[in-house]
């Protein structure tokens, strides 16, 4: 039984065996992961939405935005951290997995004092400037500060994360996640509806549960020394990998900065319609984040998979998982889509209690859902680009789709569409 159990927790080869398979084994615990990841986000809005109100709702997702173009820089971290390690470990290289694994660590610690020292001040002036209504601003500002305070045990997490999956491992980051996010369930409540500390109250629950799960990565980490080193020695940045993580993982932390700016940009488009539309966009957005998940969950399992089976030079097996995967993750955007159409204005209706809200919440989510299919095609086949090393090609096929596609039709359509009441 303890020699099962422990298996569950080992590293997956995926150099071997039938390539959906192993996928698809390889995808669920990091989607069901990715689900919980989200409810971090989600249960914030369902508490300060029940307990504070709908401004407060506003306050919190109008915050999301900031926040992600913040956390560019860890994307791109670890991107190209996940990358090498799943290539070092196809091809067995022990001494550069250790010196990519512990050049990482230190990066996201300088990366991190950073954002701390730098972002704080960037909070209220950008707020202004993306037109947040006078009635949520202060939330929105203490919300940020909060986090971003803590934005160290975030960064570790998903970069460690990262790490754990190059390996093979995306098990033991859900464990972890899990276990942080039941504790960020109830300190959510506790800080909220007991102690009535509001918007501010959840922040700091969330900061709590991500350095808890960030601990014990480091911790899963420091077992694994039948793979790799973690000696003092390794944590000294070693400028040919760093300069290789930052190569890999810069266009995919660009890529995510023009997606974050995108929707800063958008994020302005709204607010200026008001706070009942801010609220709806906000309850759409954590929506989203969960019809989103398998498509990127089965993105970052084709990057693991076309890295480890590049670095073990299997270059036809890549092919076959390529194909395969995106099929799966195809039948599994066609299904959430069905769901959201069919069942829309119940998912609504847990987040508030206002009719116009559903309504409008509902209606919104019907038209976005119609390119999660397109989203699934493009996040298995941009993982098995970057896993194979090519970083570039998914960046610029976001920046076209964003800024020349997205943005424009925003406005565009937002202008034609105009009305008296919404001018």
């Amino acid at each position: 039984m303890l020699s099962k159990f422990k298996q569950l927790f080992a590293q997956v080869d995926m150099t071997e065996g039938r390539p959906w398979e192993k996928i698809v084994a390889f995808t669920i615990p990091m989607l069901i992961g990715n689900i919980a990841q989200q409810l971090y986000n989600t249960v914030d809005s369902i508490v300060v939405g029940k307990y504070v109100g709908d401004n407060a709702l506003a306050a919190v997702g109008s915050a999301s935005p900031m926040l992600n173009l913040l956390l560019v820089l860890f994307v791109g971290i670890s991107m190209g951290a996940s990358i090498m390690v799943s290539q070092y470990f196809g091809s067995r290289d022990r001494d550069n997995l250790s010196r990519t694994i512990g050049s990482t660590i230190t990066l996201t610690a300088a990366a991190s004092v950073f954002l701390m020292a730098f972002g704080a001040a960037l909070i209220r002036p950008v707020l202004h400037m993306l037109n947040t209504p006078d009635t949520i601003i202060d939330w929105c500002a203490s919300y940020l500060f909060i986090l971003l305070m803590g934005i160290g045990g975030l960064a570790y997490y998903n970069i460690l994360c990262g790490v754990l999956r190059g390996l093979g491992d995306s098990l033991s980051a859900l464990v972890y996640l899990l276990i942080a996010t039941v504790i960020n369930i109830i300190l959510d409540v506790w800080f909220v509806a007991g102690l009535n500390m509001g918007v501010a109250g959840v922040a700091l629950a969330t900061v709590i549960a991500q350095v808890i799960s960030a601990v014990l990565c480091v911790l899963k980490l420091r077992k694994m020394t039948a793979l790799f080193d973690m000696s003092l020695k390794y944590l000294k940045p070693d400028k040919g990998n760093l300069l290789t993580v930052l190569k890999l993982g810069l266009p995919s932390g660009v890529t995510q900065a023009i997606f974050s700016l995108a929707m800063v940009v958008v994020q302005s488009l709204t607010n200026s319609f008001g706070e009942i539309v801010i609220a709806a966009n906000v309850i759409i957005m954590r929506v989203d984040g969960f019809a989103m998940m398998p498509n990127f969950s089965f993105g970052t399992a084709m990057t693991t998979y076309a890295g480890q089976n590049v670095g073990a030079r299997k270059l036809e097996r890549v092919k076959q998982g390529a194909q395969q995967g995106t099929l799966i993750a195809v039948g599994t955007s066609a299904v959430i889509t069905g769901i959201i159409v069919l069942f829309g204005h119940l998912l609504m209706g847990i987040f508030t209690n206002t009719a116009q809200l559903v309504n409008l919440s509902a209606d919104m989510m019907k038209i976005l859902a119609v390119g999660y299919i397109g989203m699934a095609v493009t996040q298995s086949l941009s993982g098995v680009m970057r896993g194979a090393g090519d970083t570039m090609t998914p960046m610029w096929i976001s920046m076209i789709t964003t800024v020349i596609i997205r943005v424009p039709l925003a406005y565009g359509i937002a202008y034609i569409t105009r009305t008296p009441e919404l001018p």
